[in-house]
């Protein structure tokens, strides 16, 4: 058997992302995911996205948001919120502060306008829906964003399963909201 020759030397078609097309794509989609993380600098030069640290609340203060939401929210499980938000995480921040990426970030959504982050591009049909970002808002957004605002530049397809949104709507109320 012959010694193994350095990637370099081989022929293209015997690297291993022309011979696996499977790792050629899990690179790509890897490698896009890792761009949402960028915004331009106003100079130009892209910046690494920088996220304040989350306000920590207490048991007794996300029981309290939690209280103030009608059922089913009331009821939620956080921590599956929490789990399905890692979707929302490669173009959305969520803190005071938080950088905007592909999307706004999110603190102070709830109670707000919509288009209402400043400094973020949001589409045309977004700026004239005339929404605010309620739970029953938030709810027909999150299943469907282009269904509630043709127009949208979200390419979310959109969250099918009510229970998920109640959990992800729950958490996001919980960790979003400036009384905390």
């Amino acid at each position: 058997m012959s010694p193994a020759r350095p990637l370099a030397s081989r022929p293209l078609t015997s690297h291993p992302l022309t011979s696996h097309p499977l790792a050629a794509i899990l690179l790509l989609v890897g490698l896009s995911l890792a761009a949402c993380g960028k915004s331009e600098a106003p100079d130009g030069d892209v910046a690494e996205a920088t996220e304040a640290p989350a306000a920590v609340l207490t048991d007794v203060q996300k029981a309290a948001l939690l209280a103030e939401m009608p059922e089913p929210y009331r009821s939620a499980d956080l921590a599956k919120g929490e789990a399905l938000y890692a979707m929302c995480r490669s173009c959305h921040t969520f803190v005071p502060g938080g950088t905007n990426l592909t999307g706004p970030n999110l603190w102070g959504t709830f109670g707000a306008k919509a288009a209402h982050v400043a400094g973020f591009n949001y589409s045309d049909a977004l700026k004239a829906s005339g929404l605010t970002w309620d739970i029953a808002t938030m709810d027909k957004w999150l299943e469907n964003p282009r269904g509630l605002v043709e127009g949208t530049k979200m390419s979310y397809i959109g969250m099918k399963k009510p229970e998920d949104r109640v959990a992800l709507i729950a958490w996001l109320k919980v960790n979003t909201s400036p009384e905390n």
